[in-house]
């Protein structure tokens, strides 16, 4: 009797697990999700929305002037091509590098390797700013100044040990025994890792190269002071620098826009290989 009425307490109760886990999602949905919202209505505000008091949250009339100001008053398409120009560059040298590299460590005898693994893992998490300096120097002293080589190597160098972390970290969950049935059948070094060990790592391979070329992508104080050249500059260089009519009008408008653009190849990127991404992510962190 008194387990019957237990059980009809129970079912009378309330879950509020079932009621405030939805809304605590949504909440947290919404937190992340407002600014970019905000930039998207800030683009295709028109201008008296924009400067409006009290400001104007949902705007009622749309205008795309401000995307079609981008490639009117400034060449914001060739700005596009540059970014995915040393971005897509960067992260290929970074993959072409840094998975012969991780299978070396991964596999291979070497002597030092512990303090070879040390150092990348320091230089992974050593501040970029503070390269600055340095790389400026070597920037003036090889005339690389207005050269897209400025920004390549950089962010070739500075994205490649977290591409041989990441990457050796994979090769290390494949089985010993394919290496050794590779070798029977005749297989020399590279052709084990061209052939067989970088397909199936393929989900390592397309996170890693996001990753970098996501942080080539955005990357803006190199970017600023490397390329002065109008025609070379990238996407976070010509988006800081947009001016308005006047000296003492800021272009919301066209800043949002550009944002918006800025943003909208990365989000794509990210979409199409979501279900890659998810693998590497899980995959590499698995060991057994």
């Amino acid at each position: 009797m008194a387990i019957a009425q237990s059980r009809s307490q129970a079912k009378a109760g309330i879950n509020w697990r079932a009621i405030w886990l939805p809304i605590a999602v949504a909440l947290v949905v919404i937190f992340f999700l407002a600014p970019v919202l905000w930039q998207v209505l800030t683009s295709v505000k028109v201008n008296e929305d924009i400067s409006a008091v009290p400001t104007v949250y949902f705007p009622t009339r749309f205008t795309f002037e401000h995307y079609a100001s981008l490639f009117t008053r400034r060449p914001f398409g060739l700005y596009i091509l540059n970014s995915a120009f040393v971005s897509i560059t960067s992260t290929l040298l970074c993959l072409a590098f840094g998975a012969p590299a991780a299978y070396v460590l991964a596999r291979l005898r070497l002597v030092g390797k512990e303090v070879i693994l040390a150092i990348v893992l320091i230089v992974t998490l050593f501040p970029t700013v503070l390269l600055f300096l340095g790389l400026l120097e070597i920037v003036q002293v090889t005339n690389l100044a207005n050269n897209f080589l400025a920004l390549i190597i950089p962010y070739t160098a500075i994205n490649l040990p977290l591409t041989i972390l990441v990457m050796r970290s994979f090769f290390q969950q494949l089985p010993k025994d394919l290496e050794d049935s590779a070798r029977v059948d005749g297989y020399n070094t590279f052709q084990l890792l061209w052939k067989i060990l970088l397909p199936m790592t393929l989900p390592a391979l397309v996170t890693t190269g996001i990753l970098t070329f996501i942080a080539a992508w955005n990357e803006f104080i190199f970017a600023l002071t490397f390329i002065s050249r109008e025609s070379m500059k990238t996407i976070p260089v010509a988006t800081a620098q947009l001016s308005g009519a006047s000296v003492f009008e800021i272009p919301y408008g066209p800043i949002a826009a550009a944002t918006i653009l800025g943003t909208l190849p990365l989000i794509l990127l990210v979409l199409f290989f979501q279900r890659k991404i998810v693998q590497g992510l899980t995959a590499g962190a698995v060991k057994g």
